[in-house]
């Protein structure tokens, strides 16, 4: 599992939910699948293990993460990724809007616009 952490991107546990978050909808990370505990995660990206609690609890009133005591944080058994053809439309749509500049905000109003 990747994540990277931008001081231009907001706020280090935001990052994290949306990063996971995006991992799980893509099928990135699939049902079951364990993620790193909360001081290994923070370890790994320099940050203190209140902000991967942080988002890990977030994630978990989404319903995308399990967490038991003994057994670790798990991504839940209803989280449920989008489509292969979606995640690629979407890949797509980031590379395009990347290339002409376009901020993440700019590409999300586009993104409502034809909704």
């Amino acid at each position: 599992m990747i994540i990277t952490l931008s001081p231009e991107e907001g706020s280090p546990a935001r990052q994290i939910h949306d990063q996971i978050s995006g991992l799980i909808t893509t099928s990135q990370l699939g049902r079951g699948e364990r993620l790193p505990s909360v001081r290994q995660l923070a370890s790994d990206l320099g940050v203190a293990p209140g902000t991967v609690a942080k988002a890990y609890r977030s994630l978990e009133a989404d319903g995308l993460l399990i967490s038991r005591a003994g057994s670790g944080t798990r991504v839940s058994d209803q989280a449920a990724p989008v489509s292969s053809s979606v995640a690629q439309a979407a890949r797509r749509l980031t590379g395009a809007a990347r290339h002409e500049g376009l901020s993440l905000e700019q590409t999300v109003r586009v993104l409502r616009s034809t909704w």
